[in-house]
């Protein structure tokens, strides 16, 4: 079975405004069975300007997030399922990784 790993990212403003938000697709893996509550370890995200990017930066440690809900979608034919990290929240200007290529 095939996994989406998907994770809300909120954009704010340093007075925590909202900016934007959006879906960041971390990859798709096949075969995981994953549970509500496990624990997925991957990169930091940061930004590039507006986008949501890995920050892969040396120095900079991964993250871990929890599974907080598991969807699957009978109405696509396969059925789609997505696993959702817990949101994360990235501020303009402290978690920027450089300049935008």
């Amino acid at each position: 079975m095939k996994c989406s790993i998907c994770q809300w990212v909120k954009i704010v403003d340093m007075n925590n405004e909202a900016l934007t938000e959006q879906l960041f697709v971390h990859g798709e893996i096949e075969g995981a069975a994953l549970t509500v509550g496990a624990s997925v370890v991957t990169h930091s995200l940061g930004l590039k300007k507006f986008e949501v990017v890995y920050d892969k930066r040396e120095g900079i440690e991964s993250a871990r997030f929890k599974v907080v809900d598991i969807e699957v979608d009978m109405l696509q034919h396969p059925f789609t399922t997505r696993a959702y990290l817990e949101p994360q929240v990235l501020i303009i200007g402290q978690h920027d990784v450089g300049e935008a290529e």
